[in-house]
This record gives structure tokens, C-alpha cells and sequence, in this order.
């Protein structure tokens, strides 16, 4: 899986649309940058997660739907496999810049 498909398999589960090609814009312009996306992964990964885990407990206490457990962890799982992939991919390319001869 290479970033692009992570960043779209995210894109599909917020709902949001993905544009194919990135946008060229200045550095400093815009809505963010790298941090705040990934910033951004990590708070939605969190909170998916607590919601996985609320829905469990209901499920427990003999109040929720098996559906939406199986819903709201099925999305946590997408959610942790976006950021594992994006880590992955960020700790690849630090190796090849650092393996770069100056």
C-alpha cells in the first residue's frame, strides 16, 4: 500500500472526496501541512477508537447492536491502518533521504 492509497482509503471512509493529483500551492498557504494532517489522522484515530470502545460496552451491558460494534471497530481498524501506513511510509523515506550521499 503506498500513501496515496492510505490517503484515499481514509478519504472513502470520512466520506470525503480526494482530488487525483495534489494541488500546487506555496508552502505556508493553504489549510495546513503535513503536521496537521497527520495531527489530524491521530485525533480521528482517537476518537474512533473511543467510540469502537463505547459501543462494546453498551453491546455488554445488553444495550447496543451487534451491527454497530462491528461497525465502529471495522472503522477504528481503518483508521489504525491509515496511520500505521503513513508512519511506515514517513519512516521509509526518512531512511532514503538519510542513505542519500551529501
Amino acid at each position: 500500500m503506498n500513501p496515496m492509497m492510505a490517503a484515499r482509503a481514509y478519504a472513502a471512509v470520512q466520506g470525503v472526496a480526494m482530488p487525483t493529483a495534489p494541488a500546487a500551492q506555496a508552502p505556508g498557504v493553504g489549510d495546513g501541512g503535513f503536521a496537521d494532517l497527520v495531527k489530524n489522522a491521530m485525533t480521528d484515530m482517537a476518537q474512533q477508537s473511543k467510540a469502537a470502545e463505547t459501543q462494546m460496552a453498551s453491546s455488554i451491558q445488553g444495550q447496543g447492536n451487534l451491527i454497530d460494534v462491528v461497525t465502529a471497530l471495522s472503522s477504528a481498524e481503518a483508521s489504525l491502518e491509515t496511520v500505521i501506513s503513513v508512519r511506515d511510509q514517513v519512516i521509509s523515506a526518512y531512511k532514503e533521504i538519510m542513505a542519500m550521499p551529501l
